[in-house]
């Protein structure tokens, strides 16, 4: 034991864990600063600090935040001739140019490295040691990340997810696979409906999926209720939602994963032309439940109505629709929200469909339904023709690649040859599902009838998200309101034209005698 002296050296502990689960399920830190400092009390030293890291860095020691701390101690503390103990010297760095960039670091600040595992000398015999000690330490590293790497594509190649489970996805154990992903109920079918809103145009752009994700109770979200835009980018643009993998840093093609998607591949390929098709404008951060009619009800003139809020000299507040046209004579003229909003629930009454009438519509789909079920069979058989014909196409453009010089050439014929992979993806999909609906007839369609014959309870019940639906969906365009007389009469949508709701209480059936007025000239003869 060094003999204790007047004076003290002064040391500081440095330990490292490579992650953090090491730190937490490993009591790595702990047992590192434990074992330094029984060697610096045996050897009378006096600890003034330590620095802990949970992070690897890959060897490069300015990656690491409490090293990049020790370091600039050191250096604002550059009178006192510390000495700085680790525990191993791996945890110092097992890689040699940073290994002794690190020393030079520390002679530098008048610091001497002290270990309780290794003895360092400034002899040339020492520093090759220490070399030698640390190059086996980076080998051994880039030993196992080689390995875990191969590992790791091998078990992409396969088909199984292998990284960090993404939102709405959880890892189980599989006798026969080992680890797999699986969908993370009730998340999922909020991340489906999120998916399949955006594939059909029910959320017109990311803004607003998101925005349906935020107001999800079920969904997962930051301390303020929000998710980041990042988020529902890789949700909208991550094949692995649609049941696919890929992973083109390790060139990892485009493949079926061996877990269950939360949509089609289909409705997949129609998300991401949405994204990249169309540049969209961001949803209006001014819409809220207050106003839901904001933008989707025009003043006479054609400008869209905008909202306002008013306070009385009592402190009371008012609700207002009005008219920001600088050409129009009711610039600056308000409408009472509750007679605006008030008018619109009338017009939806008159909108709604007679009991007969949403019956009829339930026996015409069901009758198509039966008949799309029987046609399956063919389309099955087209379909394997069109997979053949793919098949076809992409053997000939390999023949084509072998036969191209032309780097510039090949690639072309490359992305080809990705597409067309892609387009028989999707065709395979669709042999699959021939004649398997997705869901059961009453399931497909009891929304969309429940909507149909009563868009009014949608619109009175519902939160803000249900009352824009409304309006996507039972009008074409804004709505015209007159202030003398009300609403004009709506575009309507195409299911609504269908069933005739529309101001049809009065209307009767044509008989079925006849209808024209008798021809003058002509008799009928009676028996």
């Amino acid at each position: 034991m060094k003999l204790m002296t007047s004076k003290q050296d002064k040391a500081l502990l440095y330990v490292r864990v490579s992650d953090l689960k090491q730190k937490i399920e490993g009591h790595g830190l702990e047992s590192q600063e434990h074992r330094c400092r029984q060697f610096a009390a045996e050897n009378g030293y006096v600890v003034e600090k330590v620095f802990s890291d949970d992070v690897t860095g890959g060897g490069d020691f300015a990656k690491r935040p409490a090293m990049n701390l020790l370091l600039d101690y050191l250096k604002q503390n550059k009178k006192n001739d510390y000495v700085v103990i680790f525990d191993d010297i791996k945890r110092f760095s097992r890689d040699v140019y940073f290994y002794w960039g690190l020393i030079h670091r520390l002679e530098e600040y008048n610091a001497t490295p002290k270990s309780p595992n290794f003895v360092f000398e400034k002899t040339p015999e020492g520093r090759f040691q220490q070399s030698i000690t640390v190059a086996a330490g980076e080998y051994e590293r880039e030993s196992i990340a080689r390995q875990t790497r191969q590992k790791t594509k091998a078990r992409l190649e396969a088909g199984y997810y292998a990284f960090i489970a993404p939102v709405g996805f959880k890892y189980t154990k599989s006798k026969a696979e080992g680890k797999i992903i699986v969908k993370d109920e009730p998340v999922a079918s909020v991340i489906t409906e999120a998916m399949e809103g955006f594939a059909s145009g029910r959320f017109q752009t990311k803004e607003e999926a998101k925005r349906f994700l935020e107001n999800s109770p079920e969904f997962p979200k930051s301390a303020s209720g929000k998710i980041s835009n990042g988020l529902i980018d890789r949700v909208l643009s991550n094949p692995l939602y649609a049941g696919y993998i890929e992973y083109k840093p390790w060139g990892v093609d485009l493949r079926k994963g061996r877990h269950e998607g939360m949509v089609s591949f289909e409705m997949f390929h129609k998300i991401q032309d949405r994204l990249a098709g169309r540049t969209y404008a961001p949803a209006r951060k001014d819409l809220n439940i207050d106003f839901p009619l904001r933008n989707a009800v025009a003043c006479e003139c054609g400008n869209a109505l905008t909202s306002c809020w008013s306070k009385s000299c009592t402190g009371r507040r008012y609700a207002y629709y009005l008219c920001q046209n600088r050409k129009c004579e009711h610039k600056g003229k308000s409408i009472r929200r509750e007679v605006l909003e008030g008018e619109f629930e009338e017009l939806l009454k008159k909108l709604t469909p007679s009991s007969d009438l949403i019956s009829t519509a339930d026996k015409m789909f069901k009758k198509l339904w039966d008949h799309h079920a029987r046609s399956q069979a063919e389309r099955k058989k087209q379909l394997e023709q069109e997979r053949r014909n793919l098949d076809k196409k992409s053997d000939q453009l390999l023949d084509r690649i072998v036969e191209a010089e032309n780097p510039m050439v090949v690639k072309a014929f490359e992305k080809r040859i990705e597409a067309v992979q892609k387009e028989k993806l999707v065709i395979e999909e669709k042999i699959l599902s021939c004649g398997q609906p997705l869901r059961p007839y009453n399931e497909m369609y009891r929304t969309a009838l429940e909507f149909l014959a009563n868009p009014l309870k949608i619109w009175s019940l519902g939160g803000f998200i249900e009352k824009r639906m409304v309006l996507k969906l039972a009008f074409v365009d804004c709505i015209t309101y007159d202030r003398k007389t009300g609403y004009r009469t709506p575009d309507l949508s195409l299911p609504f034209k269908a069933l005739g709701g529309f101001f049809m209480e009065k209307n009767v059936m044509v008989p079925r005698d006849r209808i024209e007025l008798p021809t003058r000239g002509f008799s009928v003869a009676t028996h």
